[in-house]
């Protein structure tokens, strides 16, 4: 665990224990639940620089725990991560709260919550943007190429390499080569994370093969998926460039066959 998120952690539980003694031990999993909400929902920036320096962030599935219903169906990266910190955290408070007698498990091993608390409304759902990070706006004029183009780059030197006499369809040898230079381990997409917090607002979008992660990829795998495809729509901009692709109408590269769809991880 990343020192950021430890010293997070820390202060989210000292601000409960206070909350809940000044408090009289009222509305112990209300309160938990607050500043779960609060706290651990970052905003695009701050959140880049948690997955830094704990790149296992990135590994964080949707599974159950996003409640946004803007969010549940299609969540962004961030609010991954967001869901799975927020979800450890107030599994850490419930047990302050059982441990200091302020909730209690019932004969179904179920908390059980005075009618007090019950009556208490619902709690509205944090929702963060995730298309604004002043780190990205700093960083696109910053001198020198970006991670990110370093990256394409490599890519399309290769292809141009493997472009000459190749046998194999200019769209095959495309996805090809962004296989080989996507990104796929969380230590190697968290620096372009930090550099471009709006990665955190990526999202599946059906990019990830439903069979691989039984419909929920971790969130790292959506960023892999996304950068694939921007690394193949390259590839073949220099396969139209160099004459051995054609266009549409429209300008947009002829795909064989059915081929024509968005590149899908598998």
């Amino acid at each position: 665990m990343s020192q950021l998120l430890t010293t997070l952690i820390a202060q989210v539980r000292a601000d409960y224990l206070d909350l809940m003694e000044t408090g009289g031990g009222r509305y112990p999993y209300t309160t938990a639940e607050k500043l779960c909400n609060d706290q651990l929902y970052l905003e695009a920036d701050a959140l880049a620089q948690f997955v830094a320096e704990d790149p296992t962030l990135l590994a964080a599935r949707r599974g159950v725990l996003v409640v946004s219903e803007s969010e549940q169906e299609n969540p962004s990266v961030g609010m991954i991560i967001s869901a799975n910190i927020a979800a450890a955290m107030m599994e850490g408070l419930i047990d302050i709260a059982l441990e200091s007698g302020w909730l209690s498990l019932g004969d179904d091993g179920r908390l059980q919550l005075d009618a007090e608390e019950l009556a208490l409304p619902e709690l509205a759902v944090t929702d963060v943007d995730y298309s604004h990070s002043q780190t990205a706006r700093d960083n696109l004029v910053r001198p020198g190429n970006s991670l990110l183009t370093e990256v394409m780059n490599r890519a399309e030197s290769a292809y141009l390499e493997r472009l000459k006499g190749a046998q194999q369809n200019p769209y095959m040898l495309a996805l090809e080569v962004a296989s080989e230079y996507s990104l796929f381990a969380p230590d190697d997409i968290a620096p372009l994370v930090e550099e471009n917090p709006l990665l955190l607002g990526l999202r599946g979008d059906g990019m990830v093969d439903e069979a691989l992660f039984e419909g929920d990829p971790p969130a790292g795998m959506i960023i892999s998926a996304h950068l694939t495809q921007m690394v193949v729509s390259q590839l073949l901009e220099v396969a139209v460039e160099q004459g051995v692709l054609g266009t549409d109408s429209s300008g947009h590269p002829l795909l064989p066959g059915n081929d024509s769809d968005e590149p899908v991880i598998h």
